[in-house]
Formats: C-alpha cells, structure tokens, sequence
C-alpha cells in the first residue's frame, strides 16, 4: 500500500495537495515522473541553489542522497520539447495535473 506522501504537491505561496498517494493514476504518473528523473539524473548537475526561478523560467529539482541537482531552463523552451530536459518536465506535469484534478474535485 502507498502512502498518502507519495504524491503531494505544495506550493510556494504555502498551499498544496496531499494525499495524492490514495489516487491510483497519481501515483502512476508520480513513478512515471520519478523514472524519467531517473533516467535523466546525469544530465541536472549538482546545485546548492535553492532560489525561485525568474519569471518565464522554471527549475526542475532532483532531490537525491547525494545531494540536490537541477536544471533551470525557460519555460516555452521545456513545454515545446526544445530543451533536453523536456520529458522531466511533461512528465512532472501530468503528476501535478492530477493532484490539481483532485483538489478540485473535492473543493466541489
């Protein structure tokens, strides 16, 4: 059985979605987004950098145990696949989706 913090999501701005871990395609796109990562790792290179991106950009962290790796890239860049790091991104976004789906669904 899962737990419900396989998959949350929370916000900057001090909100989010738990208990996505409960929801069997949020899990699935969760593990598919964590593979993807995975098979990524190599190419998001070390960072101590914990800073917001600038407007229009995004930065795709990989928090492992050795360390954090990231990757900031403009966002046009990622959601149109021209950047290398393209499938992180996709990926991450059908897991949010899915959260955001649920949060909805119960705000109903």
């Amino acid at each position: 059985m899962m737990s419900q913090d396989v998959a949350s999501l929370y916000t900057t701005t001090g909100g989010g979605v738990i208990g996505g871990g409960e929801h069997p395609r949020v899990v699935a796109a969760t593990v598919g987004a964590l593979r993807v990562v995975e098979a990524q790792l190599d190419q998001l290179p070390s960072s101590a950098d914990d800073a917001l991106p600038p407007a229009g950009s995004v930065v795709l962290r990989a928090l492992t145990y050795d360390g954090q790796r990231a990757v900031q890239a403009p966002e046009r860049d990622l959601g149109a696949g021209r950047h290398p790091q393209a499938p992180i991104f996709h990926a991450a976004q059908g897991a949010i989706t899915g959260l955001r789906l649920i949060d909805q669904a119960r705000q109903r």
